[in-house]
């Protein structure tokens, strides 16, 4: 069960389905990271948050399965992108809100979580998502799963940027400063180099 039970009750989704171009098409959530597959830094940081942790992936689903609860999978074999990650999170939340995190954050810490859990518990009927600067992330959010059907009409209607569908549904912004380093995506092997970033 999540730790702390005044705290908005979430499932947690981790996104770990996309084709990993930038790796050179290896599975990006299973890459080390300073000893540990980049899947495992977000259950450590996760797992006490909810007792419905959710893993998006395609493939090495026997890899994935000790680190969640469930795993879901895109329903078109082509890796269509983040947003059929989501849409599948949303179809299996067992709670009201889900709070979305890709798998290459790794130095995202549990005050920001907290702060986005707070901050919707006061809005609680829209999707919030960081934004730090003049950019959004809209793969760091939290969307509450009665807007499903929304999210599935407009993919229906052929949008697939969980950016404009957040901010179409009224999205609103978690700032941060401008160059947060929590907020740093690991998502070149270059950047996966021992010594980048910050380790806990």
């Amino acid at each position: 069960m999540p730790s702390d039970s005044s705290a908005l009750s979430c499932s947690i989704l981790l996104l770990a389905g996309g084709r990993g171009q930038r790796m050179g098409g290896q599975d990006k959530g299973l890459l080390e990271w300073h000893g540990q597959p980049l899947i495992a830094h977000l259950q450590h940081l996760t797992r006490p948050l909810t007792d419905d942790l959710i893993i998006s992936c395609n493939r090495n689903h026997a890899l994935y399965a000790p680190y969640a609860d469930q795993l879901v999978s895109d329903d078109s074999p082509d890796f269509p992108g983040p947003l059929a990650g989501i849409r599948a999170g949303l179809a299996a939340a067992r709670h009201g809100h889900l709070l979305i995190l890709p798998c290459d954050v790794p130095n995202i810490d549990v005050h920001l979580l907290t702060q986005m859990r707070q901050t919707v518990q006061r809005n609680p009927l829209l999707p919030l998502m960081v934004r730090h600067g003049e950019f959004w992330e809209p793969l760091i959010c939290i969307i509450p799963t009665h807007l499903r059907d929304a999210v599935e009409a407009a993919w229906d209607a052929g949008e697939r940027s969980p950016r404009k569908i957040l901010l179409q549904l009224g999205g609103i912004g978690l700032e941060c400063p401008a160059d947060d380093p929590r907020l740093a995506n690991l998502n070149t092997p270059e950047l996966l180099h021992p010594g980048f970033g910050v380790s806990e």
